[in-house]
């Protein structure tokens, strides 16, 4: 049975409805009150953080990426995350965690620099075949598994054959090496990958780190154990996981192949990292606060400005390539978003500014276009395609015939409501008043959305059945611009035999010719046109809403020194992170 429930909201003044599970009504019901007061003027750059922009791309200065000094070795590093990701299975999961996760204990083929430069890591150097379809990787020939497994040719074929197994079940791995055909060991440190046809961002993909490599050893004799007790090359080893509540990391000695383009030499310089999962906010800054932790990954944005002000603690603020946060993913095959003057209507009426505000309290950047302003291949032309004209959302739905009104204000048509309902489920990086301030907005165009809550699982089980009318939150991180076509181009709508992500099935024969030309063109400059036609093409079609930038806070104790940067996802190296003594 579900309930109807009227939610007070500041930015309305009056009752919103939610269709809601009983279970979470108490939640529901505090909702308004946990909402920041009415937001000031949105910066337009990141707070506390050094940016330049370069033709519309957002560049953070190069010594962020780059160790700049020696540091001190030992100490143990106590970190706090949000939330456990429940696996340690690289290839088998999209979860962010594994952004920072994987790189204490997985090493990937190639680096992505923060400008988008691939350079060395496993992999000593390559070749591209003429018609872009072979790719020759020479590797390292001095790279152990924390097991004693050698890297080597087969290690790399085995782990492109875990990452593609159906039964690794791999959303996003598998998706991004889709056009892998086949591989072969031409010697013992030379492998060959052939492609279906040419594929652009495959080296920029083979550097996320959800492709790292995985031993070998353990992918053939014990694949299941890899989701808790991982067997990689990386600087740090597995100790112990408790789940939902912690784990804890080992320095490996004898570590010596960090990729040149960060400036390590040698091991990691911590020698333990405690790593526990505290989902409540304001416990994660407490400790903080108290010296109980030294890091805090998931910083709450609500404490931010508290954070500066302690001159003991140092606050980041990070945009993650790829796809920023959605508040509303439309199912195109349900009226009424089968209407694109009513997705426009839609994205034109909901106040970004005020969402950046409740979702970051001032800290997030609202966004209004498809790519991350640091992502390689961004073009700022769609910037204002959506900008907020509740004037224009008024005119788009008049022009689709909802021109009638009811007895509660909703705009109707031949007699029917204009009514949706919002899929979503409890997601601190997507909190509920998000919804309800998105509803809040919708309302005063006559617009009737309804909010769900459901269990995650239930959520995942609709949303790639297509069974939903829309879905909210949910952000894509990848460090190209072919994120794009991961998320909209017909071939990555789900199927019996793909986890694809275009879960809203948007269909769009100009914007499928401009990405799929996009991954197979060997020229960047076209690349550069293709990506920027499809990003103005999205924002004339709009399958989504983009709301804010996707990003992560990281705030740490003044005695944490090193902290560098991960040139594809802007999360921190923990190779380089050093302690200036050792806590008491």
């Amino acid at each position: 049975m579900r309930a109807k429930v009227g939610v007070s909201h500041p930015r309305v003044g009056s009752a919103i409805s939610v269709i809601i599970r009983p279970c979470l009504l108490g939640c529901a019901l505090i909702l308004g009150a946990c909402s920041p007061p009415t937001p000031p003027q949105t910066a337009s750059a990141l707070r506390g953080e050094a940016v330049n922009e370069v033709n519309g791309i957002m560049r953070y200065p190069a010594s962020d990426f780059v160790e700049q000094g020696e540091g001190v070795r030992g100490g143990t590093l106590r970190v706090s995350a949000a939330s456990d990701a429940g696996s340690f299975d690289i290839h088998a999961l999209s979860h962010g965690n594994m952004q920072w996760l994987g790189r204490m204990l997985f090493d990937c083929l190639v680096y992505q620099a923060e400008d988008g430069t691939l350079t060395p890591w496993l992999a000593k150097s390559w070749e591209i075949s003429a018609d872009g379809l072979t790719y020759t990787f020479h590797l390292r020939d001095d790279v152990t598994f924390s097991d004693g497994e050698v890297f080597n040719a087969e290690a790399v074929r085995l782990n492109l054959e875990h990452m593609r197994d159906p039964a690794t079940k791999s959303p996003l791995a598998a998706a991004y090496i889709a056009p892998f055909l086949k591989g072969r060991v031409v010697d013992a440190f030379t492998f060959e990958a052939t492609l279906r046809e040419p594929y652009a961002p495959f080296l920029d993909v083979l550097s996320q780190a959800w492709l790292g490599m995985i031993s070998p050893r353990q992918i053939r004799e014990a694949p299941r154990t890899i989701a808790t007790r991982p067997i990689g090359s990386g600087p740090f080893v597995l100790d112990n996981y408790v789940r939902d509540q912690g784990a804890s990391f080992a320095r490996r000695d004898g570590y010596d192949w960090a990729p040149p383009a960060i400036n390590h030499r040698g091991a990691a310089y911590l020698q333990r990292i405690e790593l526990s999962y505290v989902p409540e906010a304001m416990i994660r800054y407490t400790s903080l606060d108290a010296g109980d932790s030294d890091m805090a990954l998931d910083a709450p944005p609500q404490n931010a400005a508290a954070i500066r002000a302690n001159p003991q603690l140092t606050l980041r603020s990070r945009i993650r390539k790829g796809n920023p946060a959605r508040s509303i993913t439309f199912n195109v095959e349900r009226a009424p978003f089968d209407d694109v003057r009513v997705r426009q209507a839609l994205a034109k009426a909901i106040d970004r500014d005020g969402l950046a505000w409740i979702s970051g309290f001032g800290e997030f950047l609202a966004k209004g276009d498809f790519l991350a302003v640091n992502t390689p291949g961004y073009d700022p032309v769609a910037r204002d395609a959506l900008a907020f004209d509740p004037a224009e959302a008024n005119r788009l739905l008049d022009a689709a015939g909802w021109t009638g009104r009811d007895a509660a204000g909703f705009r109707t048509r031949a007699g029917q409501r204009l009514q949706a309902t919002l899929l979503t489920y409890d997601n601190p990086a997507f909190p509920a008043n998000v919804s309800v301030a998105v509803q809040a907005d919708l309302r005063k165009i006559g617009f009737d959305m309804a909010i769900e809550v459901l269990p995650l699982t239930r959520v995942m089980q609709l949303r790639y059945a297509g069974s939903f009318d829309a879905i909210g939150g949910g952000y894509w991180h990848t460090n190209t611009a072919d994120g794009l076509f991961i998320l909209y181009h017909s071939q990555a709508i789900p199927s019996a035999k793909m986890i694809g992500q275009n879960v809203g099935h948007f269909r769009d024969a100009t914007l499928d010719q401009y990405l799929g030309e996009a991954r197979r063109s060997t020229d960047p400059d076209l690349r550069r046109s293709l990506y920027r036609k499809a990003q103005q093409r999205l924002g004339e079609t709009v399958p989504a809403v983009p709301s804010v930038e996707s990003q992560m806070l990281l705030a740490y104790r003044k005695a944490v020194g090193g902290v560098l940067f991960d040139g594809s996802h802007n999360v921190p190296l923990f190779t380089s992170v050093w302690l200036a003594k050792e806590q008491p």
